[in-house]
């Protein structure tokens, strides 16, 4: 809320009446011995004001202050003028009939100007709020079936996550761009998958018991040649089991590598109160540390996808700071509202994420690297 910037007419009209050590400027000054009548002739003249939305009355009473005489005034006033006028009389004893008298005439009052100032600001949210266009969910095209038999198969196997290269399945049925790979179960698999994408590549544990790829280092990027690929194959065979014993490997994922851009996270959790939320906010291996996020209940629609973007300090590093050059915006809400849907359409998905999603230029340019899901247990 800001303060009115009263014009030179009104500034001039107060000056007619007020004594010369009023201030006509906005807080007006009636000064502490101001009669009723000062007081009815002063919001006659603000209220005036084209700049003047709202009026709140202060009073402070002093030892010549005849607050019933103010209370009636105010009244009086707010009866015929067409903004809404509120009070702040100050004291207890002194102020409590003229208090009264203002609350029986249906003037709100308020202990102090700053819970008046509240009240007109929640009132003016209010109004924003009725004014707000009909929600409207743009069904966005996408594979339903495809998700269905991928979920059902995990379902018949007991198994509540979704392997990575799965994940990836069901988004790109909701219209997600995902890097082009495949899984390998051997070392020469690898070398022979990465050879057909191009250098470089990145190369990922296939494990359900692995869920945190990069901690148990399963994770390579920027593998330049075969023997790369071929080393980092042998270590993660070898490593992972003793940093994570009992994993079960199922091979490595070699995927092309997407560089430029920047890194966000989609997602969606679901809450035991409020159902599905979607979440939006800084991508990478940051997420949990910058812990810079927005939700919304799902279903959302693009204006409350872009709201949850504009909400963060990661919405300014899309837009490019400091020269350089912003990204795609758009691709992210869009991925938002197709997350939204997806969750919408199955109910049995309890979380996922995509972590990262790198933003390119384009929405073309714009890739899930990285994807999870998980399903709810059926007996819950």
């Amino acid at each position: 809320m800001d303060f009115a910037q009263l014009t030179d007419e009104t500034k001039a009209k107060l000056a007619e009446f007020l004594p010369a050590a009023a201030n006509i400027h906005n807080p007006v000054d009636v000064l502490g011995d101001a009669t009723a009548e000062r007081y009815r002739q002063t919001l006659a003249v603000v209220a005036q004001d084209p700049g003047v939305d709202a009026l709140v009355v202060l009073l402070s009473p002093q030892s010549m202050t005849d607050p019933v005489a103010i209370a009636r005034e105010v009244i009086a006033a707010e009866k015929v003028i067409d903004k809404p006028v509120m009070a702040n009389f100050l004291g207890d004893m002194g102020i409590r009939e003229a208090v009264g008298l203002l609350q029986r005439n249906r003037v709100p009052h308020y202990p102090s100007p700053e819970r008046a100032v509240a009240a007109l600001k929640a009132m003016s949210r209010y109004k924003e709020w009725l004014e707000t266009p009909q929600r409207v969910i743009k069904r966005l095209p996408a594979n339903t079936n495809k998700v269905k038999k991928i979920i059902k198969n995990y379902r018949q196997r007991g198994q509540l996550r979704i392997t990575e290269q799965d994940a990836k399945a069901v988004f790109e049925a909701y219209g997600f761009n995902i890097p082009g790979g495949s899984v390998a179960t051997t070392s020469e698999m690898a070398v022979a998958t990465a050879d057909k994408l191009g250098y470089p590549v990145v190369m990922k544990i296939v494990s359900q018991d692995v869920v945190h790829k990069s901690d148990a280092g399963g994770v390579r990027v920027g593998l330049k040649n075969a023997r790369e690929v071929e080393d980092a194959f042998d270590l993660m065979m070898m490593r992972i089991p003793k940093r994570v014993p009992g994993a079960r490997l199922e091979g490595v994922l070699i995927e092309e590598m997407k560089a430029g851009g920047r890194e966000v996270i989609i997602g969606m959790t679901r809450d035991p109160q409020l159902g599905s939320l979607v979440m939006f906010g800084l991508g990478g291996i940051f997420v949990e540390v910058m812990s810079d996020v927005a939700f919304h209940i799902a279903p959302i629609t693009a204006d409350e996808a872009m709201q949850m973007l504009e909400a963060t300090k990661t919405f300014k590093l899309l837009k490019g700071v400091r020269g350089q050059k912003g990204v795609d915006i758009e691709s992210v809400a869009l991925g938002l509202q197709r997350i939204s849907q997806l969750v919408v359409d199955f109910p049995e998905i309890k979380e996922l994420d995509i972590n990262p999603l790198k933003v390119g230029y384009t929405h073309a340019e714009t890739v899930a690297l990285d994807a999870r899901i998980a399903l709810s247990d059926e007996s819950n």
